[in-house]
C-alpha cells in the first residue's frame, strides 16, 4: 500500500497565506515594556530576599566596615591633620566607610551570578521569554538595592560622628549611593560573567577593588600623600565617588549644584556608572554559553 502523501501547504494556499500561518505573534509595544520592567523586578527582588535570608552575609557586611571605622577613627584621631578642613578622623573617614559598603555590596552581589552559574539557574533565565537586558538590570537593581539597605542602616550612626543630617540630606545621599553603587555593581557584573570559579572571583576583585577603595582617598587625604600618588589617586575614578559623598555629608543640598569641584566629580561618576551599565547590558546579550 503506498504511503499516504499530504499535500504542500505552500502549493495549495499560496506562498502569502503559508507564511502568515507560521508568522510570529505580534505583542503590543506596550506588553514589550511590561515584561521588561517584569523581568527586573523579580530579580532584582529575588537578589535582595537572598541577602536577608542569609544573616551570616547581612551581618559581615556591616560589621567589617562598623569595626574598620571605629578603631581606625579611635586610633587616628590624635595624630590626623587636614591641610583642608578641620575634621577629626572620624569625621574625616566617615564617608570612605560608606564607599567600602558601596564597594562590598557589589562584591557580594555580584557573586551570586557565580553560583546561579553552577547550579543551572543562569541558563534557566537565558532561555526565557525575558529580554536579555532585564537579567542584566535585575542583578544590578538588585545589587544597588541591597547596598542601600546597608548605606541606610549606617547613616543612623552619623550623630557618632559628629555629623547632623538633615531628610533632604539623606535624600541626597541615597541618590548618590545610587549612582555609586550602580556603577560598582556593573563593575562587579562584568567580572564575574567571565569567571565561574568564587575563590578566582575574590582574589580579582581584591586585586581590582580594594586597591581602587584605598587609592581613593578614604584613609588620608589627596593633598598629603607623595607627588605620584597624588597623581595616581587622581586618576582613579573612584575618588570622585568620593568626592561626592563627602561634598553631600558636609555641604548643604542647595550648595551642591553651585560647587564646581562636585559637578565635575559628579559628572565623570556617572559616565562610569553608565560605561558599567552598558558594558553589562551588552555582555548578557552577545553571550551564547554563561
Amino acid at each position: 500500500m503506498p504511503a499516504l502523501r499530504l499535500p504542500d501547504p505552500l502549493a495549495v494556499f499560496g506562498p502569502s497565506l503559508a507564511r502568515r500561518c507560521v508568522r510570529a505573534p505580534h505583542w503590543p509595544a506596550s506588553r514589550g515594556r511590561e515584561r521588561r520592567l517584569n523581568g527586573v523586578w523579580i530579580l532584582a527582588q529575588r537578589e535582595v530576599l537572598r541577602f536577608f535570608r542569609q544573616p551570616s552575609r547581612l551581618l559581615g557586611s556591616l560589621v567589617q566596615p562598623l569595626m574598620l571605622w571605629f578603631f581606625m577613627g579611635s586610633g587616628f584621631a590624635d595624630s590626623f591633620i587636614s591641610r583642608s578642613s578641620e575634621l577629626s578622623y572620624g569625621e574625616f573617614f566617615y564617608p570612605g566607610i560608606v564607599l567600602m559598603l558601596l564597594l562590598f555590596a557589589a562584591i557580594f552581589s555580584t557573586i551570586t551570578l557565580i553560583e546561579d552559574r553552577s547550579v543551572g539557574f543562569l541558563q534557566g533565565v537565558l532561555v526565557a521569554p525575558v529580554p536579555r537586558l532585564s537579567i542584566a538590570l535585575g542583578k544590578l537593581v538588585g545589587g544597588t538595592l541591597i547596598a542601600l539597605s546597608q548605606v541606610l542602616v549606617f547613616l543612623l550612626l552619623a550623630p557618632v560622628a559628629g555629623i547632623a543630617l538633615a531628610v533632604e540630606m539623606v535624600l541626597a545621599l541615597l541618590a548618590l549611593c545610587t549612582l555609586i553603587g550602580m556603577g560598582f555593581t556593573g563593575l562587579g557584573f562584568i567580572v564575574a560573567w567571565k569567571l565561574d570559579s568564587v575563590a578566582g572571583y575574590h582574589s580579582v576583585m581584591s586585586v581590582v577593588l580594594i586597591p581602587l577603595w584605598f587609592l581613593s582617598g578614604a584613609l588620608f587625604p589627596i593633598e598629603g600623600a607623595a607627588p605620584w600618588l597624588e597623581w595616581v589617586m587622581q586618576c582613579n575614578h573612584v575618588t570622585y565617588s568620593l568626592v561626592i559623598l563627602r561634598k553631600a555629608f558636609y555641604l548643604a543640598p542647595d550648595q551642591l549644584i553651585d560647587d564646581a569641584a562636585f559637578m565635575h566629580a559628579l559628572l565623570i561618576t556617572g559616565g562610569w556608572t553608565v560605561l558599567t551599565t552598558a558594558g553589562a547590558a551588552w555582555m548578557v546579550a552577545h553571550s551564547r554559553n554563561p
